[in-house]
């Protein structure tokens, strides 16, 4: 088998691999991913999220998170929120979908890490990075793709808003 590299993309030419179905037999579907279905915006249901700040809401798009395989989410940060720093053990693909989304590494939240990233752009996250958000500038949303189960981890207990008594 070779591979043709394009700017950012490879593609395989030759004989399937293990892990590919011969042409005309189709794979077999994801949980919820059988059927044709649309989601509008207007039928997010955007909830509250126990691991985030109580304004924070989280959209489930796609998938059961909580359950091993893929799924999509959408989480929307009003205006001045901050999400400390913490780790996810999956690897997440982030598309910022409206604001400015600001993400800087690290095991301290530091401003001067932060970088602005414009709706449209795209984010890759390995999992287990550090890393920090804040909605410095207006309210964002963004798309995260990943393989569950999803899991958040705040590299201090006290930062962890599950650890907050009302």
């Amino acid at each position: 088998m070779s591979e043709v590299i394009f700017e950012h993309a490879a593609v395989r030419q030759g004989k399937e691999t293990q892990d590919e179905a011969p042409k005309g037999v189709a794979r077999p579907h994801q949980p919820g991913e059988s059927v044709f279905r649309s989601t509008l915006p207007e039928e997010i249901d955007w909830k509250p999220f126990p691991a985030f700040p109580p304004s924070v809401r989280l959209a489930v798009v796609v998938g059961t998170p909580s359950e091993r395989g893929p799924y999509t989410i959408r989480v929307k940060v009003p205006r001045g929120v901050k999400l400390m720093p913490h780790r996810h053990p999956e690897d997440r693909v982030y598309t910022v979908l409206s604001g400015v989304f600001y993400i800087g590494l690290g095991d301290q939240f530091d401003a001067d890490k932060l970088e602005a990233y414009p709706p449209g752009a795209v984010i890759v996250l390995p999992g287990n990075t550090s890393h920090f958000h804040w909605a410095k500038s207006s309210e964002y949303i963004t798309q995260i793709t990943a393989i569950g189960p999803l899991g958040i981890d705040y590299l201090k207990p006290k930062d962890d808003p599950r650890n907050k008594t009302a």
